[in-house]
């Protein structure tokens, strides 16, 4: 039996931190809606009976009709295989949300906040979906499996393992307790980057179907599975063309503005990659990201950090006789006091460096 598993889609993100340029989150909308009709084309052309998508499909906030639309006319491209979609806590099956009034096409079975079992004719697939933006608990630990000797297979969105911290508002799972149930696929959503591992995981997160920025790098795609029971084969489908990456520049040898853009321009970054340059070591100019970012004409940089600190000599600063001088040598007062632990020594650094931006 094979089946396709996607996941935390997000579609009419608005993107706001993914670039300090503008324009940039038009062109990953249309590229979210590119990415799910690769899919749909995958799963038509190699005849897949099975969808998954775990949670998060759309962001119920900015979603629009159209969007919809435009989805729905993907699923009917593929009537003879059932879609199954769980609302996440960004999708929640809410009063107004488009899970509940808009007229999905007759291969899409949505799940709610009820545990529910789907008999398939070689499968039977169990769901549930959040209705809210948090859930603290879906009682998957009170679910049991009835018939042990089909293939069984659980899709939902949440945290599994989570810590009590970060996972406890969106639906904690227990792997071990889904181990113990007997799942033979358990299809997550909510954690943006794949656990996919090619040996005979049955638990698996396929990760955001596209990257949303520069915190999910790497590739981006779907999960591809052959299961009969006892027996799982699964496969990544790349499905994101485009691929964040990061890198370093220390300037404490550049000198000027100029020669950064130089630096900057000359940047070798790979086709359908887009870049965060994230600037570290000693500056000895001030730096403005957004003009910088005006003016280089690589355009596979999108994103500038700006993580230097003022090139500067304490001691030095210490002997002048001014304002910024008293400042210099107080400051060097408490780094050199034998109490002065690591913890209070950066804080100290930290305020070195604010106050010598502000004289």
């Amino acid at each position: 039996m094979k089946f396709a598993h996607i996941s935390d889609i997000h579609f009419d993100s608005p993107f706001v931190n993914l670039s300090d340029e503008d324009g940039l989150g038009e062109i990953r909308r249309l590229e979210q809606r590119k990415a799910l009709k690769k899919s749909i084309e995958y799963v038509k052309e190699n005849n897949i009976k099975y969808l998954f998508i775990s949670g998060d499909l759309y962001e119920q906030k900015y979603i629009k009709k159209s969007t919809i639309e435009f989805i729905n006319n993907l699923f009917k491209e593929i009537p003879n295989t059932k879609i199954f979609i769980t609302p996440g806590n960004h999708d929640p099956f809410i009063k107004n949300s488009y899970y509940n009034t808009f007229n999905w096409n007759e291969n899409v079975k949505i799940f709610n906040s009820k545990i529910e079992r789907v008999e398939c004719e070689d499968c039977n697939i169990y769901g549930y979906g959040f209705n809210d933006f948090t859930c603290k608990d879906s009682k998957i630990q009170d679910l049991e499996i009835d018939e042990k000797n089909k293939i069984n297979i659980l899709v939902i969105h949440g945290t599994l393992d989570g810590s009590a911290t970060d996972g406890n508002n969106y639906n904690p799972i227990s792997s071990k307790i889904l181990e113990e149930k007997g799942f033979d696929y358990v299809a997550l959503g909510h954690i943006h980057k794949s656990n996919f591992d090619k040996n005979n995981q049955k638990i698996v997160y396929p990760g955001s179907l596209v990257s949303l920025g520069f915190d999910e790098l790497g590739e981006h795609g779907m999960i591809v599975g052959d299961i009969e029971k006892d027996k799982l084969n699964l496969e990544f489908i790349k499905i994101d063309e485009t691929e964040f990456v990061l890198k370093e520049i220390d300037i404490t040898e550049i000198n000027s503005e100029e020669e950064l853009i130089e630096k900057l321009n000359e940047c070798e970054i790979k086709e359908n990659n887009l870049a965060e340059i994230i600037l570290v070591g000693r500056r000895n100019f001030e730096i403005n990201k957004y003009e910088i970012l005006k003016l280089i004409k690589n355009n596979k940089i999108i994103k500038i950090k700006n993580n230097t600190k003022i090139n500067y000599d304490l001691n030095d600063l210490a002997n002048d006789n001014t304002l910024k001088g008293l400042f210099a040598k107080k400051m060097l007062e408490k780094l050199n006091n034998k109490e002065t632990t690591e913890e209070k020594r950066k804080i100290i650094e930290d305020a070195i460096e604010i106050g010598l931006d502000a004289f």
